[in-house]
């Protein structure tokens, strides 16, 4: 097999389509096609499925381009080995976080990591989704979701806990509800997956209705949601982690709900990585700093093995 047209099926892919692939290896577009058909005429099999925007590999080639990305990984564990022999941390890590909890909690984490480890980059990406991650851009992401994609590694790192919200303006206004189904009469400002969870919650236990909320505002930004709430627009559902400091300070009242009259509201952090891509030590250390964090903040002992092993790859499309 040529070792090198199975390094650029790796590269086709991790890039999207021929042309990114082509100008990230300083080549034209023409020649990474031909290199491709060629290859695929030497094995006698489709290993991509072209469109005019992006590439999909066949079940073959999905295959093979686990292999090549194993390969890959093995040759630069190999030359990490050679390179930091006798010397301390380094190299770059990619690394994504969500946009809310990334600002509020994990910049100071981030900002103490790169203090301990001078000769170490960060490239931080602050967004919601997993393409990045995918997509081969990003060494490993934090997410807030219910349950984590099952192809992919995840570690959960802690629940995140709703509480209900208002300005004292607003509360001074409309007072302060102690029931969700008070929440029925107030303008209400949430998030695009806590509206979605309003709306398929059903039933809260026997007997319990679980009310038919529909947010004034949707969107999102957690600090766009937050600085409405505080301005008197609406009484908010937010995560734990984005109102704390706005009760500590005042900005913000927590609505005393009954307990557990959110709990259909909750997610989890997670820690994902997709399987058998290679990690650097750098990558490595600063996962069990991220951990350790989250444990101290969340008052548990957090193991460092993945809750959930992958058991097949990602899909095809």
């Amino acid at each position: 097999m040529d070792i090198q047209a199975l390094g650029l099926l790796v590269d086709i892919i991790e890039a999207g389509n021929l042309s990114k692939a082509a100008a990230a290896l300083g080549t034209s577009r023409a020649n990474v096609s031909q290199r491709l058909n060629r290859f695929e005429r030497q094995l006698g099999v489709q290993l991509l499925r072209r469109t005019t925007r992006e590439v999909v590999p066949t079940e073959i080639g999905l295959k093979l381009y686990q292999h090549g990305l194993a390969m890959r990984h093995e040759v630069t564990a190999a030359a990490e080995a050679v390179e930091n022999l006798g010397k301390g941390l380094q190299g770059t890590i990619r690394l994504g976080v969500p946009i809310g909890y990334g600002q509020l909690r994990m910049a100071a984490w981030l900002t103490e990591f790169m203090r301990r480890h001078p000769d170490i980059a960060l490239q931080v990406i602050f967004d919601n989704g997993l393409d990045s991650l995918v997509r081969g851009s990003v060494d490993f992401v934090v997410r807030v979701m219910a349950e984590p994609p099952p192809h992919l590694v995840a570690q959960e790192l802690g629940i995140v806990r709703y509480r209900a919200c208002a300005a004292p303006s607003f509360v001074a206004e409309h007072g302060r509800p102690a029931t969700l189904e008070a929440f029925e009469r107030l303008p209400l400002i949430a998030s695009p997956q806590t509206d979605a969870r309003l709306r398929t919650a059903g039933t809260r236990g026997p007997g319990q209705r679980t009310p038919a909320l529909r947010p004034r505002l949707i969107s999102a930004n957690f600090h766009f949601l937050l600085d409405a709430i505080a301005a008197g627009v609406g009484a908010g559902l937010m995560p734990d982690y984005m109102v704390e400091a706005s009760f500590a300070d005042g900005r913000l009242l927590e609505l005393g709900l009954e307990p557990g009259a959110l709990d259909f509201l909750s997610s989890r952090r997670f820690l994902l990585h997709v399987p058998d891509r290679y990690q650097t030590s750098a990558v490595r250390t600063l996962i069990g700093f991220l951990i350790a964090k989250e444990a101290v903040g969340t008052g548990r002992t957090l193991c460092p093995t993945p809750v959930q092993p992958p058991t097949y790859p990602p899909s095809a499309g």
